[in-house]
């Protein structure tokens, strides 16, 4: 299986991050294009993948991941001004026919990403 997924985990609640915006942009001609936008479900993930093995191509990527406003619809006390809003990733593609999952460990304090299965 080929193409883009990502998943987030709510460290501060130990439950899936559902509700959460999240952007994916491809750096091209010079400029930031946006390719898709989706809204985790309820177990943090989304229906589809990102990219599907026929979108994918080689170059950089960018996830935003809009944790500020999913944290401000929790329970949680937080500052007016999150420390975390919007939490981008910067990654490549290099093999178009890998599959390349990133998710996302977060709280409202700090947050850990890598290459998942």
């Amino acid at each position: 299986m080929a193409g883009l997924t990502t998943h987030i985990l709510d460290l501060t609640h130990g439950t899936p991050a559902s509700n959460v915006t999240i952007e994916l942009y491809f750096y091209g001609d010079h400029a930031w294009q946006l390719l898709a936008s989706a809204v985790t479900n309820l177990d943090g993930r989304l229906s589809e993948p990102l990219l599907s093995k026929e979108d994918t191509k080689i170059g950089t990527y960018e996830l935003i991941f809009h944790i500020g406003d999913y944290f401000r619809s929790t329970a949680l006390e937080l500052p007016e001004l999150p420390f975390l809003d919007k939490v981008p990733v910067r990654f490549s593609i290099s093999n178009v026919t890998s599959h390349y999952h990133v998710p996302l460990l977060v709280s409202p304090w700090g947050y850990q990403v890598y290459r998942g299965s």
